[in-house]
């Protein structure tokens, strides 16, 4: 079977004395990681109880005293138990229930839990859980977890070759070029990419589209749900522009501050993700616009009803550089990526700080014959310490 990389973090962390916390999306595939953890700690003998929020009984009962939790799952003598808690953002004050447990039970308690939502994680948990938790973010699968759902075993094996240094070629180079198609098409949620058959696969992304996403927006106390979901309608077609909150505004007839609401819920619902400008002056990163990209490839073409081979496609600069923009974020954190540009027009994709001051750049173009250095010599000018590297299209390094 297969599993997401995120596995051997999370239980490598079963035995550390923190709480787990695993955050991402709806449909991502994190109850499923939970229930493949829990069943591989049960062989090594460990007393595991499951807990889903779901169940409204249950919920009230722990909403009315974390203590209740033991009602449930009873604590052993002597040996402790491990909760997996599913969905733990239904709790009316997660927060509090996470930091009484782990005050009072931290010896003989281990909780794992998993919540689709990041909005207690920046109001509450930052203070209350200091030292207390630890939490891993998840995306919808990335590309190599792509393969191995589809059962690419030795496409896998090939790129592992390919990125030692191996091998400067691969033999199923076609059938990569093929498979990196469907998946700039289709996206990674699982259960689309499982499903082999190609009109249902839209029919997933329409569910995951027409219930989940409008769930989320329900859930985060929007009273206008039609005028969210629009805005994220018109940051798919957008994505990799800069955001400017006035030309949203007059365009959805919503105000400033109303955007900015919808799109700090977006972002922490992680349907999109946001990436600032790259300046030496701190303050001027903070106040320019920033550039926004969709988090999955199949979400953005439903939400655009879009899907065509890539070399068809009007858009196919945007999605490969979207593509690219979640590659760089696989290896870096959030706040090392940036985007570079000046006001009479000279740009760079993105920029990557590996460490103060210090990093690479990456600028995307889909035809080789794009590649041209010497339209960025203002960039390689003034950032020596950010060699600048031009991917496209058919070229590995983008694969790996």
């Amino acid at each position: 079977m297969a599993t997401r990389k995120k596995y051997t973090e999370l239980f490598n962390h079963i035995p550390k004395k923190e709480f787990t916390i695993l955050i991402g999306a709806r449909q991502i595939g994190k109850s499923t990681l939970l229930n493949q953890i829990a069943k591989e700690v049960i062989s090594k003998g460990e007393i595991v109880y499951s807990i889903n929020l779901e169940r409204k009984n249950v919920l009230q009962e722990l909403d009315q005293d974390p203590e209740n939790l033991f009602k449930f799952c009873p604590l052993a003598d002597g040996k402790r138990i491990i909760v997996m808690i599913d969905e733990i953002q239904y709790l009316k004050d997660a927060s509090g229930f996470l930091k009484l447990l782990y005050d009072e039970y931290a010896d003989r308690l281990k909780i794992v839990a998993t919540g689709s939502s990041a909005f207690y994680i920046d109001k509450d948990f930052k203070d209350s859980l200091a030292g207390r938790k630890r939490i891993f973010q998840m995306p919808t699968l990335d590309f190599d977890e792509f393969l191995d759902f589809k059962g690419k075993a030795e496409l896998l094996n090939d790129l592992t070759d390919l990125r030692k240094g191996e091998k400067q070629k691969s033999v199923y180079e076609n059938m990569f070029w093929a498979l990196l198609d469907e998946y700039l098409n289709y996206g990674g949620y699982p259960a689309v990419v499982l499903e082999n058959d190609f009109v249902a696969k839209k029919e997933l992304l329409k569910e995951i589209r027409d219930s989940y996403i409008k769930r989320d927006i329900l859930e985060s106390g929007v009273n206008d749900e039609e005028k969210l979901y629009r805005l994220l309608i018109v940051l798919a077609s957008q994505s990799g522009n800069l955001l400017n909150v006035n030309e949203l505004s007059n365009t959805l007839r919503i105000n400033n501050s109303t955007i900015e609401n919808y799109l700090y819920i977006l972002h922490k619902r992680f349907h999109i993700s946001l990436i600032r400008p790259f300046y030496n002056n701190l303050r001027k990163e903070l106040i320019k616009m920033p550039k926004v990209y969709l988090n999955d490839f199949g979400l953005r073409n439903i939400l655009i009803n879009y899907f065509a081979p890539i070399e068809q496609r009007a858009d196919k600069g945007v999605l490969l550089e979207n593509y690219v923009f979640r590659k760089l974020l696989e290896k870096n954190e959030p706040d090392q990526l940036k985007f570079w540009r000046t006001a009479d027009g000279n740009e760079v994709d993105f920029v990557v700080e590996t460490s103060f001051q210090k990093g690479y750049a990456v600028e995307v173009k889909f035809q080789e014959n794009e590649r041209k250095l010497s339209k960025y010599k203002v960039f390689i000018n003034a950032y020596p310490d950010f060699p600048l590297e031009i991917w496209h299209w058919e070229n590995m390094k983008l694969i790996l």
